[in-house]
């Protein structure tokens, strides 16, 4: 294999078209000059250089070579220059896997800071169902994923990210819109709008129902949505109520629907952010990660506090809940 230091001695013995004055300037020993010469022959199989004396002049190999080993010498030592600018920085390939609200609306934020901190770092997310994007970090084909509680798993490592509030939402001209609460068991009365099942959303609204002694099949259900921006959308629509994100509520219906509390019922839903702590990280993940469960990220503070406005809304583990919670499942 061709080694760019030889190629440097030719180089430099080709512009001064002596050993002696080369390795002078290469701060070597005459000896260690030609040795790298020789070398350089054997492995072409042909003379470089025509020695007459003390003078030398290329061979018609050695003016073929020349415009090649300075191209080679050049990217070597960009290559020496580049890596030597990258210590001590972060920079990288950065891919996060998440689920379509926390996708939206949280993580584009959080990106879009942690890339102004570090420009040097390339970032991927892909929006998919939370199941499919732990799959995903288990499979290597993501660095970092968001996961409800029933996604943890025993060879990832998660960290509490945030607690999203869960709330029932009416049209605004709903009888419930104008009550302050209604009782667990009025809900049965409503034309519901679920989302499919195995959702976050519905996982943990189903839950706290049944605590109630309210089973989700009691309920009449009129529409069934992959997503919780669809809920809300058919909510302001007038087709039905249903429980959906707070973040949903901030962003995309406030003032277009009414929340309504349920006495008693308090639907909160916990996401966690994860890795595989066995796979090398780069440097870019290796930061994002510390970047995300920072407990004085301020800009985690101030997300929380653009989109909740109120204790009811979204909090941040890692801002002002009980700092950084570890969990594995």
């Amino acid at each position: 294999m061709l080694d760019a230091h030889q190629l440097n001695v030719f180089l430099t013995a080709a512009r001064t078209l002596n050993f002696t004055a080369a390795a002078r300037q290469l701060h070597m020993t005459q000896p260690s000059v030609s040795q790298h010469i020789q070398a350089l022959e054997q492995h072409f199989g042909m003379d470089l250089f025509i020695r007459s004396g003390r003078h030398l002049r290329l061979t018609d190999a050695g003016e073929a070579l020349l415009p090649m080993a300075q191209e080679m010498v050049s990217i070597s030592q960009s290559i020496d220059n580049k890596m030597e600018s990258l210590k001590g920085d972060v920079y990288g390939r950065l891919t996060v896997g998440c689920s379509t609200t926390v996708g939206k609306y949280v993580l584009p934020f959080l990106l879009s800071r942690f890339m102004q901190q570090y420009p040097k770092v390339e970032a991927a997310c892909y929006v998919t169902p939370r199941k499919i994007a732990v799959q995903m970090l288990c499979d290597g084909d993501v660095h970092v994923a968001l996961a409800s509680k029933q996604e943890l798993n025993n060879n990832l490592e998660f960290s509490r990210f945030i607690t999203d509030q869960v709330s029932l939402i009416v049209p605004l001209d709903h009888p419930w819109a104008e009550r302050e609460y209604i009782e667990p068991k009025e809900l049965l009365k409503a034309n519901f709008i679920w989302r499919e099942e195995g959702s976050g959303t519905r996982f943990v609204a189903e839950e706290k129902l049944r605590e109630h002694g309210i089973a989700f099949e009691q309920f009449k259900t009129v529409l069934t949505l992959g997503n919780s921006e669809a809920i809300a959308l058919a909510v302001q629509e007038g087709i039905g109520v249903g429980f959906v994100s707070q973040i949903i509520i901030s962003r995309l219906v406030e003032g277009k629907v009414a929340p309504v509390k349920v006495r008693g019922l308090d639907i909160k839903q916990e996401i966690y952010i994860g890795r595989d702590a066995h796979r090398m990280g780069t440097t870019a993940q290796t930061a994002f990660w510390q970047f995300v469960t920072d407990p004085d990220n301020l800009v985690l503070k101030r997300l929380m506090t653009s989109s909740a406005g109120n204790e009811d809304g979204v909090s941040f583990a890692n801002g002002q809940m009980n700092g950084k919670s570890t969990a594995k499942a």
